[in-house]
């Protein structure tokens, strides 16, 4: 087992809708694309450490429609049906490092916030490595990779990266464990154009 597993509730994440149906009026979907580059720095016991910039491309949102379905599969079906319906929905944007492949997200929603901020919720089946389908490693037990920012209304701000999580519900309350001590920060998350 592995020994610095830790469970971690983001309560922000559940709030801003990742699999609650109950999102209202405050929820603003547009169709335009939108970029933002941050900082990713790396202190926990997965990965490399370090910081790098990361770039993020949404390119549409998450309809309500497509999150109430996956709402649904995940309460009656579970984590596993639920990794397979996100995979099965439409590329919304992109996530990379300057000079590598960027991968495919396939979730993003967004709460517009009082201040004219926004706090931007996006979701994605992880990359899989070779090494961990030969030896049926552990971290297999944690397929999503979940990010979530806080931006003001000048489109900065900061936000968490969780790269292996496994998601499950307790009592309806969405809760995330992360494979790693602690999530990536996400630092300097800027909008660009």
């Amino acid at each position: 087992m592995h020994s610095t597993l830790r469970r971690s509730v983001f309560v922000s994440l559940a709030a801003a809708g990742l699999l609650v149906a109950s999102l209202g009026a405050t929820r603003v979907q547009s169709n335009s694309r939108e970029r933002f580059t941050a900082f990713a720095v790396n202190v926990s016991n997965v990965g490399r450490a370090g910081a790098r910039p990361v770039d993020i491309t949404i390119d549409r949102w998450t309809t309500d429609e497509e999150r109430d379905r996956l709402v649904a599969i995940f309460r009656e079906r579970g984590d596993k049906a639920l990794l397979d319906a996100l995979r099965d929905l439409p590329r919304v944007g992109t996530i990379s490092s300057p000079g590598t492949l960027g991968y495919d997200l396939h979730y993003a929603r967004q709460v517009l916030s009082g201040d004219g901020g926004r706090q931007i919720v996006l979701a994605t089946d992880r990359p899989i490595g070779f090494w961990e389908v030969v030896h049926s490693s552990r971290t297999l037990d944690y397929p999503f990779s979940l990010i979530e920012m806080r931006v003001n209304k000048d489109g900065q701000g900061e936000g968490k990266l969780a790269v292996a999580a496994k998601l499950t519900l307790n009592d309806n309350v969405l809760v995330i464990e992360n494979y790693a001590n602690q999530p990536v920060m996400l630092n300097e998350v800027k909008e660009t154009h």
